[in-house]
């Protein structure tokens, strides 16, 4: 029974290499849609679930790890930017506020699932107009959910984290050790 990581994303690779060594990397493609009236916890366990479950498709007897992250602002989704534009009005709305990180984690056995949804709030320090170009030339807003990096330079902009950090990274460590941990105590 192998591992598979159903993300591209460097930092849960990163992040899941801590726990085992030795795992696979396929993503799964999804429609990462929001639908109509869903709620943003709905939205991000819905999503973590259908990737797991499109990879776990394909190879039931693997465990597949699926986890999506998403920003909230009030009931707002703020997911990846398509482009520098939209990166500065995400940040421009952020600045100065509380907002929450969501991070689903789906896990699936041949025999059991193992899902969590944990919720962090972060709050911004007040960013001026020359914080957010500066943030913008770097390229770290790309591809990430609310249009920055905490790993990186957009731990600049954190003023206050209440909850687990790695939540915030996307991929909640200790949760997945401690799934992995009763995962392989039952294959003993």
């Amino acid at each position: 029974m192998g591992v598979i990581l159903a993300s591209s994303s460097p930092r849960r690779k990163e992040l899941l290499k801590k726990i085992i060594p030795s795992f696979s990397i396929i993503p799964a493609d999804i429609d990462e849609s929001v639908k109509e009236r869903e709620t943003p916890r709905a939205y991000v366990a819905r999503m973590a679930e259908e990737k797991t479950l499109t990879i776990a498709e394909k190879f039931p007897e693997d465990i597949v790890i699926g986890c999506d992250t998403t920003v909230v602002l009030g009931n707002s989704i703020m997911g990846k930017p398509q482009n520098d534009t939209e990166a500065r009005f995400m940040l421009k709305r952020l600045s100065g506020l509380t907002h929450e990180v969501l991070t689903s984690v789906y896990i699936k056995t041949p025999k059991k699932i193992y899902r969590q949804t944990e919720v962090v709030q972060v709050k911004f320090y007040k960013l001026d107009d020359s914080d957010i170009e500066n943030y913008i030339k770097t390229g770290e807003h790309r591809d990430k959910a609310g249009a920055y990096g905490i790993q990186g330079q957009g731990a600049l902009f954190v003023k206050e984290i209440r909850g687990d950090y790695y939540s915030i990274v996307g991929f909640p460590i200790g949760f997945v050790n401690q799934a992995m941990k009763d995962i392989f105590k039952e294959e003993d």
